[in-house]
């Protein structure tokens, strides 16, 4: 019988990740204060047109400023803290499913612990 079981992606930080990681973050962050600018520049557009209600407007395209904000930021505390973390640490990157093979006579526990998978540059380096 097989079973479907999370499997935790880490990543090592080196000196080649640290900087793929640094240029991610920075794109998101310029992605946002783009889609922010694109927003004001519609609301502003949109007022002039007076097509739709000014006050739900407002309402709706404050909620998807602040989302793009919050994002900023976001991005901005990922990079402090990337900034901090040393060379050799281990950052999850995401969580993957697996197929875990079970039969009769099986440990369940060894079956069922948490399983990791380290990468570092790009490359498998363990499964533990």
């Amino acid at each position: 019988m097989q079973l479907i079981q999370t499997v935790i992606v880490k990543q090592i930080l080196t000196e080649e990740s640290k900087q793929k990681l640094l240029n991610k973050y920075f794109a998101g962050k310029i992605q946002m204060q783009k889609e922010y600018e694109q927003l004001q520049f519609e609301l502003k557009k949109l007022e002039k047109a007076k097509k739709y209600q000014a006050s739900a407007l407002k309402t709706h395209f404050e909620k998807e400023l602040k989302k793009r904000h919050d994002k900023e930021k976001l991005y901005e505390f990922q990079i402090e803290q990337l900034h901090m973390l040393p060379l050799g640490s281990e950052l999850k990157e995401k969580e993957v499913q697996a197929l875990v093979e079970v039969n009769v006579g099986d440990n369940w526990d060894e079956v069922t612990g948490q399983r990791t998978i380290i990468i570092k540059n790009g490359k498998i380096e363990e499964i533990r």
